[in-house]
């Protein structure tokens, strides 16, 4: 995930390690959260937020993998003229309506009863 937190953190003069010191965790958690290392607890991103005085959203952004960001078309298609239809089948009290491809006889299936 990118977030904005070198460039707040620096805005304000701090050090990581005077970041690190207000929000109660090591120097080497903020250097990883900087550069993009370790994504922070929810609980640890609500307390810079509130440190910064900014919405998460505003620090925090999440990144999209290439493969995601533009996903190919599936090559594989229906074929054409395959589109199902409702059948009913046998006026049988017992009998359900079944799906069949156009080019197939309706069938009957009996009821469960």
């Amino acid at each position: 995930m990118k977030n904005l937190i070198r460039s707040e953190r620096e805005e304000h003069g701090w050090t990581q390690a005077v970041l690190a010191e207000h929000l109660n965790v090591s120097r080497q958690t903020i250097v990883a959260i900087e550069t993009g290392k370790y994504d922070p607890s929810l609980p640890l991103a609500f307390r810079i937020s509130r440190l910064f005085d900014k919405p998460i959203e505003d620090l925090f952004f999440p990144t999209v993998p290439e493969a995601q960001a533009a996903p190919e078309r599936s090559r594989r298609r229906s074929r054409a003229g395959t589109r199902w239809r409702r059948t009913p089948t046998a006026p049988a009290p017992q009998g359900r309506t079944v799906l069949n491809p156009p080019s197939s006889a309706p069938q009957s299936i009996p009821g469960d009863g």
